[in-house]
């Protein structure tokens, strides 16, 4: 079983150490109550993972580790078989001792969309909302962070991240729980709070700006990645049932509509740093994710809209600040 022994550790003599009032009880319960059926197959694909501290660990520019010497062919394949047990991969690219692990998102093109626009995460405590596999928090830590969390409810992701922690030499500056946002406590803990992709699955998106608030200091920064539409503030698409073949898509304001509800919440000095298309080379089909994917999603006859005739996806980044 996943044990969360070394994040209670960490957290104890932080500022999150009040955290520990709730959340040793949230994931026994989880542990207990709520566990995927498939979770035992992924953690015996974890469990099954050989612990390898990198020769040469590059977190800077991707997420990439090499042994010396390097790993024999057999051994690279056991690996491969078994991180291939925990498809489908969304967020990556992974490199590891020479496997390459193409996933359904250039993920590291969406960082470096947004790395250049935000405050440097030098010796920053960060929470990353709804974050996958974790691979943004590993790009954290190689921007020189102190620690990053993420948290995701999908068990899948959970299993991702502690194979690749696993590879990477059980590197502890990263964590990831099993969580919603909607299960932390109001934490006023974080320097930085990250919300990528996650905004439209909401059913009260203001709601979730609050939750998100409550979890930084005084003038901690917030980084909103979201879909969105062209328009004025007064602009937002209230999707039927699908978007783009997603069920669980409420709302998709225009990036000038996001100013408004976050100005709205609170949030102070909000900006739009990008917008941009989501293009078939950053989201696709590969054999790591071989289920559909963007391609899929569009309009055949025109790829500026859906499959039900939206617009098709665009995604903005907006920062903003505490007060």
């Amino acid at each position: 079983m996943i044990e969360f022994g070394n994040f209670y550790q960490r957290i104890a003599n932080s500022p999150l150490s009040h955290w520990l009032e709730v959340l040793p009880a949230q994931l026994a319960a989880w542990q207990r109550e709520s566990l995927h059926g498939k979770f035992k197959d992924w953690f015996n694909a974890v469990d099954r993972l050989p612990e390898i501290t990198p020769h040469a660990l590059d977190l800077l520019h991707g997420v990439s580790a090499q042994a010396e010497p390097e790993l024999g062919p057999g051994q690279k394949e056991g690996i491969e078989k078994m991180l291939r047990a925990l498809m489908p991969w969304r967020k990556g690219p992974f490199d590891l001792y020479g496997i390459h692990i193409n996933t359904e998102w250039r993920s590291d093109w969406k960082w470096e969309r947004v790395l250049p626009h935000i405050s440097p995460l030098e010796g920053r405590t960060i929470l990353d909302v709804g974050c996958g596999s974790g691979y943004h928090l590993w790009r954290m830590i190689g921007a020189g962070a102190h620690f990053a969390v993420g948290i995701d409810p999908m068990q899948l992701f959970l299993c991702q991240f502690e194979a690749v922690r696993k590879l990477l030499g059980g590197d502890q500056r990263a964590h990831l729980l099993p969580l919603g946002i909607e299960q932390l406590p109001e934490l006023a803990a974080f320097d930085t709070v990250f919300s990528m992709g996650v905004l439209y699955h909401r059913r009260s998106p203001l709601d979730h700006l609050y939750q998100l608030k409550n979890q930084l200091v005084k003038d901690g920064e917030l980084v909103l990645e979201t879909l969105v539409i062209e328009g004025d503030e007064n602009q937002v698409l209230v999707p039927g049932d699908r978007y783009a073949q997603m069920r669980n898509v409420y709302f998709i304001p225009s990036a000038k509509a996001l100013v408004k509800w976050l100005e709205k919440c609170g949030f102070v000095d909000v900006r739009i740093v990008d917008s941009c298309v989501t293009t078939l080379d950053e989201q696709r089909r590969t054999d790591w994710m071989i289920s559909e994917s963007l391609a899929e999603f569009l309009d055949p006859n025109d790829q500026t809209k859906t499959v039900e005739g939206y617009p098709a996806p665009i995604r903005a980044v907006i920062v903003a600040r505490k007060p």
